[in-house]
């Protein structure tokens, strides 16, 4: 059974429009290694108004004196950038990946033939992002921060509507808020995510360390995706509700041992355990010395360590029945 997990490094807008810094993140975050190094590519003019305000965490971790549309112009790399970054992955051997915000995004991401593409949160109501997104025919990884059942459906059906087959469309249950409060993460919504579409299913995650998204793995999640910077002490709307590389790597390692851990629905003594049942199961053994020829009781035989004889499930059949030979105290019984 296959269990590996689709381990995104979303590095987001952590390079802070620099980048130098975004090459540093895709070594990274391939030494961590996870499978994607994911950016967000936006044209900010286009996603964001002037009116617009800051979420409330954007406003802890970078003031409120400018808007969120001049902050989000600071953060964003041009879109002349994506493509030299997609061969910076190429090189490293990471798997590259960029969530578009705008129409031009799509189009500029297309070239660069990404295995999938990330639909985020916020535009999940956004017909005419959905519709241009499904016309490129590539699989879909969507979040669904914020979202009820209901709009989630709305959105699969506009992409079934394109031309994707549920099949190519994975959920990623999600809370928007950075950090996420543990009380908020209600990872049981995932299992409804799954049922309800029939989708393949993960999680974005925003809360601090790397609990949750192992849980995660654990209840069933294909597809995890986790913020990681190079310095949590960095300027920036998101640098603090993410890992530092130290933290992505351990993340990743634990969700590999994970993995490993799932296994099988079937339930079986594995090979590493064969070897312990002559050490920890019993046998029926004699409780004192036995003459050849002696009617086997309660009194005189009994079940003791090590397992490689006569196993005590078969009990009622050895009582009444004669000794074959004389068995000396301790030793094994014959039948």
């Amino acid at each position: 059974m296959n269990n590996h997990v689709m381990i995104i490094a979303e590095a987001g807008v952590n390079h802070n429009g620099h980048y130098d810094l975004a090459v540093k993140m895709i070594h990274e975050a391939k030494r961590a290694g996870a499978d994607y190094v994911k950016f967000q590519t936006a044209v900010p003019e286009l996603v964001i108004s002037t009116f617009a305000p800051k979420a409330e965490y954007q406003k802890e971790t970078t003031g409120s004196d400018e808007s969120q549309l001049d902050m989000c112009r600071a953060i964003h790399l041009p879109l002349s950038d994506y493509v030299r970054l997609k061969a910076v992955c190429d090189e490293v051997g990471i798997g590259f990946v960029s969530t578009p915000f705008d129409l031009v995004s799509i189009d500029t991401l297309e070239p660069l033939a990404m295995d999938f593409y990330k639909v985020p949160s916020g535009e999940i109501t956004n017909l005419p992002y959905l519709r241009k997104i499904a016309s490129k025919h590539r699989p879909v990884i969507m979040s669904t921060g914020m979202s009820n059942l209901d709009e989630i459906a709305a959105a699969i059906d506009v992409l079934e509507r394109g031309g994707l087959r549920r099949d190519q469309i994975t959920l990623l249950h999600c809370n928007t808020e950075y950090p996420t409060p543990f009380c908020d993460v209600n990872l049981a919504a995932m299992h409804t995510i799954a049922e309800r579409f029939g989708v393949k299913v993960g999680y974005s995650d925003h809360t601090r360390g790397i609990e949750v998204p192992i849980a995660a793995v654990a209840m069933g999640a294909q597809v995890i995706e986790k913020h990681f910077t190079l310095d949590c002490n960095m300027e920036g709307p998101d640098h603090k509700a993410s890992l530092e590389p130290d933290r992505l790597k351990a993340m990743v390692d634990a969700i590999r041992n994970v993995e490993q851990a799932i296994g099988s629905a079937d339930k079986h003594a594995t090979a590493s355990e064969t070897p312990n049942k002559v050490v920890a199961r019993k046998s029926i053994v004699a409780a004192r010395d036995i003459a050849e020829g002696e009617i086997l009781t309660e009194e005189n035989i009994t079940v003791k360590r090590p397992g490689n004889g006569i196993s005590p499930m078969q009990w009622d059949e050895v009582l009444g029945t004669r000794a074959k030979r004389s068995f000396s105290y301790d030793e094994l019984i014959e039948l």
